[in-house]
């Protein structure tokens, strides 16, 4: 019996550690892998265990904006992606009377995004859109205690060493070799 419990408290011991992964821990493991046409969320306590092939959920037990603010940091210290914010277009509309808190949100969420690329949808757009991108790439959705509606952060993420305008101009100058 002594061996038995032995052999369990080595195997609690070798595996405890990779049981407490934290998000953060998950997120620094992640990021490297991701680039361009990856998607990471940071969505509210509703939002639904979206199902895909690419999509992975981790429940982080944090408020939305620490999260966001890290998240965000782990991205600006990256060397190959960067951020393309996309925001429910549904949350301008959410009253405080209804949602408690929403617009003291929304303020943080504008003071804590400051001049990004920020995009808004309608949060079945985005959902849609994910699902379809979850067949082909990584999703990685951010699970926090928030419990407002609409305040779901999608994240696309692209390449940092090639902007839009770079990609533009490659296909227009390759439209005029190799049409289309």
């Amino acid at each position: 019996m002594r061996r038995f419990i032995a052999l369990v408290a080595a195997f609690i011991a070798f595996t405890a550690p990779a049981l407490a992964q934290t998000w953060q821990s998950r997120l620094d493991s992640d990021l490297p892998l991701l680039g361009h046409r990856n998607w990471i969320l940071i969505v509210d306590s509703a939002y639904p265990d979206q199902v895909g092939p690419g999509i992975e959920t981790v429940e982080t037990d944090a408020n939305m904006l620490p999260v966001l603010k890290t998240v965000l940091s782990r991205i600006q210290s990256s060397i190959h992606v960067r951020p393309v914010i996309f925001l429910d277009a549904e949350l301008p509309y959410v009253p405080d009377s209804e949602a408690p808190g929403a617009k003291d949100f929304r303020n943080q969420l504008e003071s804590l995004l400051g001049s990004a690329d920020v995009h808004h949808r309608l949060h079945q757009s985005l959902i849609d859109e994910v699902a379809k991108d979850s067949q082909q790439y990584h999703i990685l959705i951010l699970k926090t205690r928030l419990a407002i509606p609409y305040t779901s952060i999608f994240i696309n993420l692209r390449a940092k060493y090639w902007s839009d305008d770079d990609e533009r101009g490659l296909r227009d100058a390759m439209s005029n070799v190799h049409p289309r």
